[in-house]
């Protein structure tokens, strides 16, 4: 059973920065994709960043571009989230994802495991 862990969160002004933290347990992290998604209150879950296995391949949601960066490191079982430029609209539960199997990085249901969260709050 894969666990992810998430940590990092907090509260930060509009233009600072956070760089979020998703430890996972096992020993075959390496096998898996990662994403991270958000949650704003009363909107759907959507997606942010998404890394491939060897960590050679990202992808961004349009809205975070140029912003954000994910990172993997496999030797720590560990997969960050590098937030700068923060806006009042990144505000949300974050949520580390896990994907054991080949499938679409953008879609919440490609992801076989998840983490409980961690909420970010950029003030203006």
């Amino acid at each position: 059973q894969v666990q992810l862990v998430e940590s990092g969160g907090g509260l930060v002004q509009a233009g600072g920065s956070l760089r979020l933290s998703c430890a996972a347990s096992g020993r075959t992290f390496s096998s898996y994709s990662l994403a991270w998604f958000r949650q704003a209150p009363g909107k759907e879950r959507e997606f942010v960043a998404a890394i491939n296995r060897s960590g050679g391949t990202t992808y961004y949601a349009d809205s975070v571009k140029g912003r954000f960066t994910i990172s993997r490191d496999n030797a720590k079982n560990t997969v960050y989230l590098q937030m700068n430029s923060l806006k009042p609209e990144d505000t949300g539960v974050y949520y580390c994802a896990a994907q054991a199997y080949s499938g679409s990085a953008y879609l919440r249901n490609s992801y076989d495991y998840w983490g409980q969260g961690t909420q970010v709050t950029v003030s203006s």
